[in-house]
């Protein structure tokens, strides 16, 4: 019996140059929550951006951010994973060397960049439409718990994603994140492990879960659920992952309620 649906949101609930969510959705997770079960925003996005995207309905859901390192439902904080920052400055100074790449250093209260570069400061205001922050250093001038650290890739995210890899993921998670973006996530912190500790205090069992994604940052909240569903258009490799393939999360649902209602 399904008691809790996630969904991840960019290139799953948006496809890529979308920036709202289809307004059927937000009735559907009015029925669902009816019904008795519970809807999870799960993103890679800043909290603040996944609230707005979901007003009709922020307060009737769950919101797992920063891929994982944050967990909060009614503006409380119920989960936070936090990059410890000797690691997190030694990422920022590699990323500052790099060409072609921009950094946006994520805490609870806002996203922090040092870059005035336009594409990247329009995709940050004016796409996502982030609570951001401008400083001159990242590296000296962000204060506050740093959740997650992710790169603005302008070439080819996956020679930018390897790179880092090489560099740090024994020490740390490095995965991309929607289309143009590589994200370091917090060790022990991913939407798998927050969608799991979120489902215990709810008591609801692993099998009763479902779950929607496309990118590797999706992974460990697929395998943790009883049915995944990837997009069709998900990164490669991504469908081993998951028992189905769907075009449409809004689709998947709309079957989910008429099931419901048999």
């Amino acid at each position: 019996m399904i008691k809790l649906i996630a969904s991840d949101i960019d290139g799953t609930l948006l496809k890529k140059g979308e920036t709202s969510l289809n307004p059927h959705l937000f009735e559907q997770i009015r029925i669902l929550k009816e019904k008795g079960i519970v809807f999870v925003a799960a993103s890679g996005r800043q909290y603040a951006n996944i609230r707005r995207l979901f007003d009709p309905v922020a307060d009737d859901i769950y919101f797992i951010a920063e891929n994982g390192s944050l967990c909060r439902r009614h503006e409380k904080t119920l989960l936070k994973g936090v990059i410890e920052r000797n690691l997190a400055l030694e990422i920022i100074r590699e990323v500052q060397k790099k060409e072609n790449v921009e950094c946006m250093v994520s805490c609870e209260d806002a996203v922090y960049i040092e870059s005035e570069d336009p594409a990247f400061c329009h995709e940050l205001f004016d796409i996502l439409q982030n609570e951001v922050v401008q400083v001159h250093n990242l590296a000296e001038d962000v204060l506050g718990d740093i959740l997650k650290i992710a790169l603005f890739v302008k070439d080819d995210p996956q020679e930018t994603l390897n790179h880092f890899q090489q560099l740090f993921s024994s020490r740390i998670a490095v995965v991309t994140s929607g289309y143009e973006w590589v994200d370091f996530i917090a060790p022990s912190a991913n939407k798998g492990t927050t969608l799991a500790a979120l489902a215990e205090s709810l008591n609801i069992d692993a099998q009763d879960c479902v779950a929607f994604g496309d990118q590797y940052n999706d992974v460990e909240m697929l395998q943790f659920v009883g049915t995944g569903y990837v997009m069709s258009n998900a990164a490669p490799g991504m469908a081993y992952y998951s028992a189905f393939v769907t075009d449409s999360v809004v689709d998947e649902i709309d079957d989910i309620i008429s099931g419901l209602e048999i």
